[in-house]
């Protein structure tokens, strides 16, 4: 995957962790997903896997980059 699409594709993904965790502590309503206890998990794993791919596509060596 190229470094623009893994940085683009771990912000989305922070993002969506960010709101399925708000949805689930019921912090953000009007959804089927307030309240739900599943979306209070699964939100705060897609962050750090979001986080993890930001953090890879930061510091992955570009071609020309000394070492």
């Amino acid at each position: 995957m190229s470094k623009p699409a893994q940085l683009v594709l771990g912000v989305v993904l922070i993002v969506m962790g960010a709101v399925f965790t708000l949805q689930g502590l019921g912090v953000l309503a009007g959804s089927p997903m307030t309240g739900a206890t599943l979306w209070a998990v699964v939100g705060p794993v897609l962050v750090v896997v979001g986080l993890v791919m930001v953090v890879r596509a930061a510091r992955t060596r570009g071609p020309g980059r000394p070492r």
